[in-house]
């Protein structure tokens, strides 16, 4: 039986809050200092959140603004201070025509139970865009 390390733990419990949209419970997830980066997309911009004020205006964003028809955790993986989640999701945002779809890998760094980094890779181009290489 394998028990769940805390560094996962603290990853999952701001899954949850994502999830909940409990704004306070995800900010709650991150140290004072954290950074948070969204390296941007074809649809979406760079994007860099300094501190709880910067996450909290991430999560606060996504809640407020973006609506998700599909969010999935796919995999998750851990050495030590590092979790890495990949996923895929699918949304709208408000103003916007049309939807947004992206796989996406996301690297958190946790330290004293709480995450001081995470950084975002992601693509929003359809499977069938892809050039075939054979």
């Amino acid at each position: 039986m394998t028990t769940k390390s805390l560094e996962k733990t603290i990853v999952d419990k701001m899954f949850l809050a994502f999830s909940a949209q409990n704004l306070d419970a995800a900010v709650a997830t991150v140290s004072d200092d954290t950074v948070w980066i969204h390296h941007g997309t074809q649809k979406l911009p760079s994007l860099r959140f300094e501190g709880k004020s910067g996450v909290r205006e991430f999560f606060n964003t996504n809640f407020t603004t973006m609506h998700a028809e599909y969010f999935d955790i796919l995999k998750t993986i851990q050495q030590d201070d590092t979790v890495v989640v990949l996923g895929q999701e699918k949304f709208f945002i408000d103003g916007q025509e049309g939807y947004a779809a992206q796989k996406w890998v996301q690297v958190y760094t946790v330290k004293d139970g709480l995450i001081t980094r995470m950084e975002e890779f992601a693509t929003s181009r359809e499977d069938s865009e892809y050039i075939i290489v054979k």
